[in-house]
């Protein structure tokens, strides 16, 4: 998805490189954004989870309905995954050059 934002967004990123925006802050600006949605899914499935445990109590053997480890682990995994998986197209995106970044369209 944060690729898709950088390919639909190369001429604003052009521009703003164009204007004296730094490198890093065009890669703060995707990266912030992948980990704010990736944040807002952990939330909501943190939640989901927690109330579907009274649910599934029947068929969990020898674990506990709120796992401590486990919701504590998830999230922290999905955020490295999301952290890395947004700035790799953050890291492209801050190396355009704004020429030829107006020039594409």
């Amino acid at each position: 998805m944060i690729a898709f934002a950088v390919s639909q967004r190369t001429r604003e990123i052009g521009i703003r490189l164009a204007l004296g925006a730094q490198t890093r802050e065009v890669r703060n600006m995707f990266v912030r954004h992948g980990l704010l949605l990736c944040a807002v899914g952990i939330a909501i499935g943190l939640g989901a989870a927690v109330g579907l445990t009274r649910l599934m109590t029947a068929v969990l053997f020898g674990v506990a309905p709120i796992d401590g480890l486990t919701f504590a682990a998830v999230p922290v995994a999905l955020l490295a995954a999301a952290a890395l998986s947004c700035y790799i197209p953050a890291r492209r995106a801050s190396t355009v050059d704004p020429v030829e970044a107006m020039r594409t369209e």
